[in-house]
């Protein structure tokens, strides 16, 4: 089992920053992938951006790219999400998970995912 825990989040105005971490216990050393979702009010849960654990390889939504930066510090088991220009369609509850399979796999899916976070709320206002 790993269990997920977010910070960081919080009330920023647009344009504004915040940086969101994501730090993970347990079985860690299995874990392949992590990624941040989001969920704004009334809307699915959608994907924001991944990182493979071992090779850094990034990826991000569209709607993120450019603003939006994934990293991973492996000693720490932490991953983070550094969000810059945000906007108020930003605003959401941003959660972070992680796979332990290897392999090919829709990085983008959140079935592709094993373990979720609670949650941690980011307000953009305009």
């Amino acid at each position: 089992q790993v269990q997920l825990v977010e910070s960081g989040g919080g009330l920023v105005q647009a344009g504004g920053s915040l940086k969101l971490s994501c730090a993970a216990s347990g079985r860690t050393f299995s874990t392949y992938a992590m990624a941040w979702f989001r969920r704004a009010p009334g809307k699915e849960r959608e994907f924001v951006a991944a990182i493979r654990r071992s090779i850094g390889r990034l990826y991000y939504a569209d709607s993120v790219k450019g603003r939006f930066t994934i990293s991973r510090d492996n000693a720490k088991n932490t991953v983070y999400l550094q969000m810059n220009s945000l906007k108020p369609e930003d605003t959401a509850v941003y959660y972070c998970s992680s796979r332990d399979r290897s392999g090919g796999y829709y990085y983008s899916d959140e079935d592709e995912y094993d373990y979720w976070g609670q949650g941690t709320q980011v307000t953009v206002s305009s």
